[in-house]
């Protein structure tokens, strides 16, 4: 029993892994395809796991011709001590023109959930103070999350455990075949991903000259996004909005 059971569980996740990939080759510049909320099986840095809800909605600034990008995300889940439910959101912004954030790992320690996130393209990652590493961290205060400093985030967490690039599949096919993503698939759909932060999570820097080829300096003013102590662009952008 305890074999035949090992197959189907493997059958199943090579099923679902294959319908993932062709949900994301059929889909891949379509507007606003299905498949927006689905759930996680969450590995935590102890060995446990919890069941985390997600969804996003699309919309926000995008280029004649390409998808719409995704506008807001959530995610929701139950703290295993205290049964109580708690949900992290990133929301839309106008001077990023989308979401603020790509989720990219929930952890808890000592019953304190914490995220980790990073920066929605280069926009964000001005705005949010091009960090880097380029994560931002979160700590649930047990009311709300409070951004913390990567000093303050606990050395246990070192592994990204959520399926980060989440545009790119059609997750209402994939909950036919389970209603959550286990850790295995979740892997294996971040596998993809050759970025070393998107491997685990880093605490050296990253060498300046990728983050400044990956994201140039900006500064926003009057609404635009333009380099520092840009004259040009300043002028051009006080003609336009008188």
């Amino acid at each position: 029993m305890t074999y035949r059971y090992s197959v189907l569980k493997a059958c199943t996740t090579i099923g679902l892994i294959v319908i993932l990939g062709m949900s994301m080759d059929a889909n891949a510049g379509i507007l606003g395809f299905g498949g927006t909320s689905w759930k996680e099986e969450v590995l935590l840095h102890d060995g446990n796991t919890i069941i985390v809800e997600r969804s996003f909605s699309r919309g926000g600034r995008h280029e004649i011709g390409q998808g719409e990008p995704i506008k807001e995300q959530a995610m929701s889940f139950t703290l295993p001590a205290s049964n109580q439910s708690v949900t992290w959101k990133s929301d839309y912004s106008d001077d990023v023109g989308r979401s603020n954030f790509n989720l990219l790992a929930v952890h808890i320690l000592n019953g304190t959930p914490y995220v980790v996130a990073s920066p929605n393209l280069c926009l964000s990652y001005n705005k949010w103070g091009r960090p880097n590493p380029p994560y931002v961290f979160f700590k649930y205060d047990g009311k709300d999350w409070q951004r913390i400093p990567l000093a303050e985030a606990p050395v246990e967490f070192r592994e990204i455990n959520v399926v980060i690039t989440i545009g790119n599949y059609d997750f209402s096919e994939a909950t036919k075949i389970t209603p959550v993503l286990p850790p295995s698939v979740i892997n294996k759909l971040n596998s993809t991903l050759t970025q070393p932060e998107y491997k685990t999570i880093l605490r050296e820097p990253l060498p300046k000259e990728r983050i400044n080829q990956k994201c140039g300096d900006l500064v926003l003013y009057k609404g635009a996004w333009i380099m520092p102590n840009d004259p040009v662009a300043r002028r051009m952008i006080d003609l336009n909005s008188k």
